[in-house]
């Protein structure tokens, strides 16, 4: 974010229309008309109003109306039920009563997602609890900070979601592996757990459209709503919510996309929505080009190539169907949830004073699919002019390879290849990369040097930082 800006913490992304106009209304009395939706399903309030005054300098401003910044909202895909794929056991009741067990204040970001939609991470969380095949039973995939990402070793009874995550807040940091956590939450909490009896297998399914009214059953709709820059105006909202305390319709879901879901609408007030809808000029009919985005909140910079990218495949006629982007301007972020990173590059702190066009790493995940937690980079100090040829490229491969299963010898390109790892070595300050294969041209360095035998006095071609500022990492090639 560009700036630093409050947040409120909706839990599992669902509030009723009431719980929504009472955070309209104090929006409007810090002087906003407009808020943000974030990507964990929780709304981000600008740091200023219209007149660019700070909104924590108002005397209407409460702290203790917004989350603190350790506190974590808790993510979950009730959104999906009854309009998208789910396992067949889960209801949204089940959700609800997951959520109403919740009566601390997570410090862990907490995912509860069913595997079957893709609305909704599955693996962004530090907690991932994965609904299983066995009615009520979820697997647990951990991704602690300090340790290596693991599945607990047995299945969690959905009654005992709420103090299995409670107790592993207690006790994570004191423990050293997943042997010593399993044995410590057996001897402190009572829980019917349940065996694993073969391992957690997530195919990939296309990104699904969610915008626009929607048949849902036979007499009742659900409504999509999307705005490109994130900007939902508050006066539009409060309208929003009294037709839907007017017409019974109890909750209003967030999405992981930055935008809304209400769902259960009777099939006799469609009419009277849509002229609501026609009153404040919404578009509910936006391309499936822009809804598949993650961007940065607050982020004009990150908006402005979004637009730059979604004109550019409008204009070439391009098809991105069932895939997800995100603009990424935070170095070495780990939990994407898109089939494509665009990643920016940092400016080197020897040209700053110099005004120079950026530079970006173009990634994609192994399959296409953001569940994998693989990404492999495709493309490197990328002009933005050039994205939208390496993007085209990457929607072929795509297509290309669509629909060809999920075996592991897949590399995202038309042959299957088999993969290579290399080692390489990367400047911790511009990203840029030694290949001891290729070498350094710029600094005289012959290709099949290794990186131990560059001298002590070798920098940086692009900064010019010194040799121990290069990390060892690997990449996968094809």
């Amino acid at each position: 974010m560009e700036d630093f800006m409050h947040r409120v913490n909706i839990k599992g992304g669902i509030l009723s229309p009431s719980e929504l106009q009472r955070i309209i209304l104090y929006a409007e009395d810090l002087g906003l008309d407009t808020f943000h939706f974030g990507s964990r399903q929780d709304i981000i309030f600008p740091s200023k109003d219209q007149n660019g005054k700070l909104v924590e300098e108002k005397e209407s401003f409460k702290p203790d109306f917004f989350a603190p910044e350790v506190e974590q909202n808790i993510s979950c895909s009730y959104v999906s039920i009854d309009i998208f794929n789910s396992t067949v056991w889960l209801r949204g009741t089940t959700y609800l009563y997951i959520l109403e067990q919740f009566r601390y204040k997570p410090t862990l970001k907490i995912n509860i997602s069913d595997p079957q939609q893709q609305m909704v991470s599955l693996f962004s969380g530090d907690l991932n609890f994965i609904a299983s095949t066995h009615e009520d039973y979820w697997y647990l995939f951990l991704k602690l900070p300090g340790w290596e990402q693991v599945y607990y070793p047995v299945l969690i009874y959905t009654w005992d979601i709420a103090k299995v995550a409670e107790e592993i807040e207690k006790i994570y940091k004191k423990v050293n592996n997943i042997d010593e956590l399993f044995q410590f939450l057996n001897e402190s909490i009572d829980t019917n757990n349940r065996t694993i009896e073969k391992p957690l297998s997530v195919g990939f399914k296309p990104f699904p459209y969610y915008e626009g009214m929607n048949k849902m059953g036979i007499n009742q709709y659900w409504l999509g709503l999307y705005w490109r820059n994130n900007k939902y105006d508050l006066k539009f909202l409060k309208a929003l919510c009294e037709f839907c305390i007017e017409y019974r319709i109890g909750k209003i879901c967030l999405t992981p996309w930055k935008s809304f879901i209400i769902k259960g609408i009777p099939k006799e007030c469609k009419l009277a929505l849509e002229k609501l809808l026609g009153q404040f000029g919404i578009n509910v009919r936006h391309s499936a080009l822009e809804l598949n985005w993650h961007l940065p909140v607050g982020s004009q910079k990150a908006l402005d190539l979004k637009k730059f990218l979604v004109m550019n495949f409008d204009q070439n006629d391009i098809s991105t169907y069932g895939m997800t982007f995100a603009i990424s301007i935070r170095r070495k972020q780990k939990r994407y949830f898109t089939s494509v990173v665009i990643e920016e590059n940092k400016t080197p702190d020897a040209v700053k004073d110099f005004v120079i066009r950026p530079t970006y790493n173009v990634l994609y995940a192994k399959k296409f699919d953001p569940n994998t937690r693989k990404y492999i980079v495709y493309a490197q100090d990328i002009d933005q002019m050039d994205l939208p040829g390496i993007l085209l490229e990457l929607t072929r491969t795509y297509f290309q390879n669509l629909g060809e299963g999920d075996d592991e010898s897949y590399t995202g390109s038309p042959a299957k290849k088999e993969k290579t790892e290399i080692e390489v070595y990367q400047c911790k300050h511009c990203q840029t990369i030694y290949d001891p294969s290729i070498g350094d041209t710029v600094s005289g360095i012959l290709s099949g040097t290794d990186f131990s035998e560059l001298p002590e006095t070798y920098q940086c071609p692009l900064c010019d930082a010194p040799k121990e500022d290069f990390e060892k990492m690997t990449l996968e090639v094809v």
